[in-house]
C-alpha cells in the first residue's frame, strides 16, 4: 500500500505542475489572440488549439503507454512540452498568431497524457478506492489553478521579448520540473497484466450502456465547461472592459472550484451513488447559465463560473469512476483512448466554435445554447440511474 499511496501523491502533485499551462492559456491565449489574429472571430482559435490538441494526442498518448509503460509515457510528454512552451516566447515576439497556436496545440497534446493520470491512479489502488483515488489526483487541480494565472500574471514582463513572453518561460520550467517528479513514479501493477489478458474488441465494450452513458457524461462535462471558460476571457476583458486581474480571478476561481470539490466527491459517490452526484453536477452546470442571463457583472460572471467548475467536476468523476467499471485490465488502453478522442474530440468543437459565437451571438446565446445538451443529460442519468447504482458503491 505504500507504493500504491505514494503513486497516488505523486500523481496529484504532477497534475498541478501538468495542469498550470492550461488555465494560463485559458487566461492569455484569447488576450493575445486578440492581438495576434487577423480577425476578432478568430481570437480564441489558441484556446481551442489546445483542445485540440487534447484531442489528437488522446489516441497517440494511450498507445504509446501501452508500449512504454506510464511513467516513461508521462515523463516524455512533460520534457516535448517544455520545449514548446520555451518557443512561445519567439511566438510572441515575432508576432506569429500561427507559431501562438502551434505552442497552445502542443500544451493540450501533453494535458492528454495528463489525462491518463487518473487512469493511472484508478490502477493502483484496490476497486473500491477508485473514486476517491480519481478526486485525490484531481485536487493537484487547486495548485493549477493558482499557479498557471498567478505565473502569466507575474512574469508576464519578465523578458524583454514581448508581453507575456515571460509566462511562457516560466511555464516551460513548470513542464521542466514535473519531468523531475514524475521520474519517482512506479509503474502501476496492472501493467503487468495486460499482456496476459485477454481482450474484447472495442466495439463490442463501447456498445455497453454503462460505457455509453460515462463517455457521453465526460463529453457533456467538458464540452459545456469549455465552450462557456473559452469565452470568458474575452467576453470580460476584451468585450465588457474588465481588467486582466479581475478576468484572472474568475479563471482562478473557475478551476479551483474545478477541484476543491474532489476533497470530497469520492466520499459524496460512497454515501449518495453515482446517479445522485452525477445528477447535482448537471444541475449546477444548468444554474451556471441562468446565472449569465441575468446579468454581465462581475458577479455575474464569478458565480456563473463558480458553479461551472463545482458541476463539472461531479460529473466528470462520476464519469470516470463508471468507465473504470466497463473494462478488464487488458483492455484499459483502447477503452480509455476511445472515451478521451471522443471527449475532447467534442470539446475541441465546442473551443473553436466560441469565438465565433461570443462575436456574432453574444454572451447569453452562448451560454443558451448549452442548455439542450444539459437536458438530454439530465434525462440519460434518470434512465439509467438503476444500473448505474449497481456502480455506486464500494
Amino acid at each position: 500500500m505504500r507504493s500504491v499511496n505514494r503513486n497516488v501523491l505523486l500523481l496529484s502533485l504532477s497534475n498541478a505542475l501538468g495542469m498550470a499551462g492550461a488555465p494560463a492559456v485559458v487566461l492569455l491565449g484569447g488576450i493575445i489572440g486578440s492581438k495576434l489574429a487577423p480577425g476578432p472571430t478568430l481570437s480564441t482559435l489558441p484556446v481551442a488549439a489546445m483542445v485540440v490538441g487534447v484531442a489528437v494526442f488522446t489516441v497517440p498518448a494511450a498507445m504509446l503507454m501501452a508500449k512504454i509503460g506510464r511513467r516513461a509515457g508521462f515523463m516524455l510528454s512533460s520534457m516535448v512540452t517544455s520545449a514548446a512552451a520555451l518557443s512561445g516566447i519567439y511566438a510572441i515576439h515575432s508576432a506569429s498568431f500561427e507559431h501562438f497556436c502551434l505552442v497552445s496545440f502542443f500544451i493540450g497534446g501533453n494535458l492528454a497524457f495528463v489525462q491518463q493520470y487518473r487512469f493511472a491512479a484508478a490502477e493502483s489502488v484496490e476497486p473500491a478506492q477508485v473514486s476517491k483515488a480519481v478526486s485525490f489526483v484531481l485536487l493537484g487541480g487547486i495548485v493549477a489553478g493558482f499557479l498557471g494565472p498567478e505565473i502569466a500574471k507575474r512574469a508576464k514582463d519578465l523578458l524583454p521579448y514581448g508581453l507575456y513572453s515571460g509566462s511562457f518561460a516560466a511555464i516551460a520550467m513548470l513542464y521542466l520540473l514535473n519531468t523531475g517528479l514524475l521520474s519517482f513514479l512506479h509503474e502501476p501493477k496492472v501493467q503487468k497484466e495486460v499482456i496476459a489478458g485477454e481482450a474484447r474488441p472495442l466495439t463490442v465494450i463501447a456498445r455497453q450502456p454503462i460505457y455509453l452513458t460515462a463517455v457521453f457524461a465526460a463529453l457533456v462535462a467538458y464540452g459545456v465547461m469549455s465552450f462557456i471558460m473559452t469565452a470568458t476571457p474575452v467576453s470580460m476583458h476584451v468585450i465588457d472592459n474588465f481588467s486582466i486581474d479581475q478576468t484572472a480571478w474568475v479563471i482562478q476561481s473557475h478551476v479551483l472550484a474545478m477541484f476543491i470539490p474532489s476533497l470530497f466527491t469520492g466520499f459524496l459517490v460512497s454515501r449518495f451513488g453515482l446517479p445522485r452526484v452525477m445528477l447535482a453536477g448537471t444541475f449546477l452546470m444548468m444554474a451556471c447559465v441562468v446565472a449569465a442571463l441575468v446579468d454581465r457583472h462581475f458577479v455575474h460572471y464569478w458565480i456563473g463560473l463558480v458553479l461551472l467548475g463545482i458541476g463539472w467536476n461531479f460529473l466528470f468523476v462520476g464519469a470516470t469512476t463508471l468507465l473504470t467499471t466497463c473494462y478488464s485490465p487488458s483492455e484499459r488502453f483502447k477503452a480509455q483512448a476511445f472515451n478521451d478522442f471522443t471527449v475532447f474530440g467534442f470539446q475541441a468543437v465546442a473551443s473553436l466554435t466560441a469565438g465565433t459565437i461570443i462575436f456574432v451571438a453574444g454572451w447569453e446565446v452562448l451560454n443558451a445554447l448549452s442548455l439542450p445538451l444539459l437536458a438530454v443529460m439530465l434525462l440519460v442519468i434518470l434512465r439509467m440511474g438503476k444500473r448505474m447504482g449497481n456502480y455506486s458503491t464500494g
